[in-house]
């Protein structure tokens, strides 16, 4: 997997996390990451900007590192605390919405994710750089059945919030004790088994006339509410 971008690269290369490789614009001037690839001795490319391009089709900023895949946390470590707070993203699909939803969490004090395995988005090289390197201090969890991890939660004492535009305002709703949040599908919403087990529906009152906001801006109202009424 590659990670690119000044500060993603800058974050990664503070966790001494293994480094496969780093391709280098060449006139690439950052002494903080250059002086920090020679001190760890990782093997280095020089290139042209064209040839960058062609490994990361977005923004690298003449820095691209060559990573292992993200390493997923298991559902039990995001269950440590006595009251976790998670955020369940429904079959989210942008890898835009996913690193912004990343660093709205590790902002808010979210104690992990949990994303389905199929037909969802994952973490790759997108999210990693829209998250700015919150992702270095985010659990996420990747489950084979949503629903049944639900039940699981349920089980657990975990009560569930969905997100819709029906539903109650969200800053009526008690966050307190364990609660995982849903955040539905950018087109479709929340799928009709998920939505069937949630306790709440949390709505976010419209006064435009457009009547649904994107996926990550709705996570950090609806985050931040229930982080101000865990307090």
């Amino acid at each position: 997997m590659y990670i690119y971008g000044k500060n993603v690269v800058a974050e990664y290369l503070k966790s001494n996390k293994k480094i496969k490789k780093a391709y280098i614009y060449k006139n690439f001037n950052d002494d903080f990451i250059l002086s920090a690839i020679q001190k760890r001795n990782i093997e280095v490319r020089f290139m042209e900007k064209f040839e960058l391009d062609k490994l990361a089709n977005a923004s690298h900023q003449g820095i691209i590192l060559s990573v292992p895949d993200y390493t997923y946390a298991e559902l039990e470590e995001l269950l440590i605390k006595e009251n976790p707070f998670l955020v369940i993203l429904d079959h989210l699909e942008d890898p835009h919405n996913f690193g912004a939803i990343i660093r709205t969490c590790e902002a808010a004090g979210v104690d992990g994710i949990i994303i389905p395995k199929d037909r969802s988005v994952d973490v790759n090289s997108t999210a990693i750089k829209v998250s700015t390197g919150a992702i270095d201090y985010m659990k996420i969890a990747c489950v084979t059945n949503l629903n049944q991890t639900i039940r699981e939660l349920k089980e657990k004492g975990f009560w569930i919030v969905g997100t819709d535009m029906e539903g109650t305002d969200y800053d009526k709703i008690d966050y307190t004790g364990k609660i995982a949040i849903v955040i539905g599908n950018e087109g479709n919403g929340m799928s009709r088994l998920v939505q069937e087990s949630c306790d709440f529906i949390a709505k976010i009152p419209m006064q435009g006339t457009v009547n649904s906001l994107n996926a990550s801006v709705a996570t950090g109202i609806v985050v931040f509410e229930a982080t101000l009424k865990r307090k």
